[in-house]
């Protein structure tokens, strides 16, 4: 059976004596080429025909190995030397062969270097230019080495960041999860998109208790990350917030100093949060920098929720005042991040808030679910499904 040599099997700290594989059938080269090795700091490894050759290198590492051409099955013309070059690195690419040939035999020496041979040593050798020969193949043999394990190391570093990302990225949809508390009269339909694995944008509903239920959206300046981890970090407050209190204002001063306390000066974030009290179906919300959510009526009048105050985390006594609206069947209101509007056509043209509205208007008579799906499918085709930034998007509903 083959055996190849994994690089991934092999310790990467190198010995500090130079290992060696010398081959050859003849016992007094054996000996003499040991003495000198040896001599020299050398840790010699000696066999006397082709199989044992590749037994040994199956079995250890070596940073160089001088082997004979002709052995005792073929004595003339080298070809079973020449094959053996090639089974030496199948088994380990990265190891430098020296061949040693008789002064007859020049052109086959030239021959196993097409083969890949490194170096060629004629006998009789002469011992400096030996030593020589294989100084310079162990110092690029354990450069290559050392390259190759530089190599492997960062190709498994990626692909454990890799699986880091998706795992993380299911943690952050569990945390971001589309699935809508069910409120009576109410529809509430949700989807999110990340620019990238991962993502700054936060969309959520759920409920406070028996007769209240929390909206917001959210947005980390910034993606991908450190994006996601200061999201996940609202995220947690948020919700830690929201059952103490029922005051959209009072949730998000507090939120802003929380993030001001624990975030860097060039992070911030932008947040819709409002209550909805199900049987007033009255909202009372604080929009803290955020993309103003547009309230459509039944009739087409479109009202913008833009009331609270500046963004989060970026000024530390920042105050947030309450607006309030109540719904009205029929109504759609649309809590949106500014992926959206901010998706880039090919001419380089936004989508628009304007665009956002025409749909809003044109639609309004469909559930949330389907209109969710009509937006993202529009906005969709419009940035050729190219999304620049992270993109989510709610639709509240009244029937």
């Amino acid at each position: 059976m083959n055996a190849v040599i994994s690089l991934h099997a092999l310790a990467p700290v190198i010995p500090q004596l130079p290992r060696t594989l010398i081959a050859d059938d003849d016992p007094d080269i054996i000996a003499a080429l040991r003495l000198l090795l040896k001599s020299e700091g050398y840790e010699p490894k000696t066999v006397s025909s082709p199989a044992a050759v590749l037994e040994a290198i199956k079995c250890s590492q070596f940073d160089v190995v001088l082997i004979d051409l002709n052995y005792a099955r073929d004595t003339t013309s080298g070809r079973e030397g020449l094959d053996l070059i090639s089974r030496i690195h199948a088994l380990d690419p990265l190891l430098p062969i020296v061949v040693m040939t008789a002064w007859g035999t020049v052109d086959l020496a030239v021959e196993a270097m097409r083969r890949g041979v490194c170096d060629f040593v004629q006998k009789p050798w002469n011992n400096p230019r030996l030593l020589q020969t294989l100084r310079k193949q162990v110092r690029h043999a354990r450069a290559r080495r050392n390259a190759q394990y530089q190599i492997e190391g960062d190709r498994r570093r990626h692909v454990q960041l890799d699986l880091e990302l998706i795992e993380a990225r299911q943690l952050q949809e569990n945390l971001l999860a589309t699935s809508a508390p069910e409120l009576e009269r109410f529809q509430i339909a949700v989807q999110w998109q990340p620019a990238a694995t991962l993502g700054g944008d936060y969309v959520a509903a759920f409920k406070i208790d028996t007769e209240n239920a929390a909206l917001c959206v959210a947005d980390v300046v910034g993606k991908g990350l450190p994006a996601a981890l200061l999201m996940s970090n609202f995220q947690a407050a948020l919700k830690s917030l929201a059952v103490e209190t029922l005051s959209p204002g009072e949730v998000s001063t507090r939120l802003n100093q929380l993030l001001y306390a624990n975030t860097p000066l060039n992070k911030f974030v932008t947040a819709f949060y409002g209550v909805v009290n199900v049987p007033s179906r009255r909202l009372t919300f604080s929009n803290s920098g955020h993309n103003p959510p547009l309230l459509m009526r039944e009739d087409g009048d479109c009202v913008r929720l833009e009331v609270g105050g500046g963004v989060l985390g970026g000024f530390p006594n920042a105050s947030f005042i309450e607006g309030s609206v109540e719904l009205q069947p029929g109504d759609r209101l649309l809590l949106f991040t500014d992926g959206l509007t901010e998706a880039v056509n090919e001419n380089g043209e936004q989508f628009g808030e304007g665009r956002l509205i025409e749909l809003l208007s044109a639609f309004r008579d469909r559930s949330a679910n389907e209109l969710k799906q009509i937006i993202f499918r529009v906005v969709g085709e419009f940035c050729c499904e190219t999304f620049e930034d992270d993109a989510a998007l709610m639709i509240v509903g009244l029937r």
